[in-house]
């Protein structure tokens, strides 16, 4: 999330009542989570394991909860609690903006674009020319569409990330400040939940055609002319690239990318990088002629067992 003009390090610092390490106009331009900052952003971390992470990262601010040697050409914001600042500084810069209508009046809508009775378009919502908003379909604040594309009945686009601290009280969340883009001539089906970035965008790619029941996590990026069938899950920052085909309930795991035109087929489990243009089956998924030797040798040993049972002999 980008602020909407350059702040001070000490104004930022004044946000949020803590000490800070640098020169008190050292510009700060926004803030973002770890696998998305750029110079000028604030990162947080809160774990002595992830200092060095933290500190050589592109953001050139850091949000930590101990004082450390600060990087040259960096700057240094010192609290006792990163994570709840972290939010705070989020929620001073764009927090939830109550609407009283279906369609906000902040609202962009282009020309030939359709919407159902009983959708709710939030604040900032722009939406192109020539889509179709079916009813009952809510899209929060901040969504950016593009042209010709048609959202289908029950879909949530803008929703809050799943992104929870714990602690010995319960789960603090992590309240979003991101929003989602989605490109030209995409098709979203039925029921679909598309979460927004906690920072930056969740963004699905032009051409990209999506079935009923999908869910996809904040932050995900999916490439251009991807086709994904129902009932897929896909958490959080995860990268997919372009023609890209995901069948029925496939899963995958957070922090993870997908290169291009890789198939998953049906309810496969993803849960590390797959190559470019290959096949993937099963849960953990293999490329799939692998997975395919295994099964028809499992099938062997079992016939065999089978047989030798039967002959009454005994089996190894």
């Amino acid at each position: 999330m980008k602020f909407p003009r350059l702040y001070r390090l000490e104004e930022i610092a004044e946000i949020i009542g803590c000490e800070y390490i640098g020169e008190k106009d050292f510009p700060v331009k926004g803030l973002n989570e770890i696998h998305v900052v750029e110079p000028g952003d604030i990162v947080f971390v809160d774990h002595p394991k992830y200092y060095d992470k933290a500190l050589e990262s592109a953001a050139t601010v850091v949000l930590i909860n101990k004082e450390v040697d600060c990087p040259e050409g960096k700057a240094l914001l010192i609290s006792d609690d990163p994570f709840r600042d972290f939010v705070k500084i989020g929620q001073h810069f764009n927090s939830f903006r109550i609407s009283n209508q279906n369609i906000s009046e902040t609202a962009e809508i282009g020309e030939g674009t359709h919407i159902q009775p009983g959708a709710f378009i939030g604040q900032n919502v722009k939406i192109g020319n020539n889509c179709l908003i079916h009813a009952n379909v809510s899209i929060g604040n901040d969504s950016i569409i593009g042209d010709n594309v048609i959202v289908h009945s029950g879909t949530v686009l803008g929703g809050d990330g799943f992104y929870y601290k714990k602690r010995e009280t319960g789960f603090d969340k992590l309240k979003s400040v991101g929003n989602v883009v989605i490109g030209n001539d995409v098709e979203i089906g039925a029921n679909c939940t598309i979460d927004r970035g906690v920072t930056a965008s969740t963004t699905i790619g032009d051409g990209t055609k999506m079935d009923n029941l999908i869910q996809i996590g904040h932050d995900t990026i999916i490439g251009k002319k991807c086709l994904i069938a129902s009932q897929v899950g896909i958490a959080g920052c995860v990268v997919i690239g372009d023609e890209v085909t995901l069948w029925g309930q496939v899963g995958i795991k957070s922090g993870i990318k997908i290169a291009d035109k890789v198939v998953v087929m049906a309810q496969s489990g993803v849960g590390h990088n797959l190559v470019e243009g290959k096949s993937y089956f099963g849960s953990p998924a293999e490329e799939a002629r692998a997975m395919y030797k295994k099964m028809a040798a499992s099938q062997i040993l079992v016939q065999d067992y089978l047989k030798r049972k039967k002959e009454g002999k005994s089996g190894g």
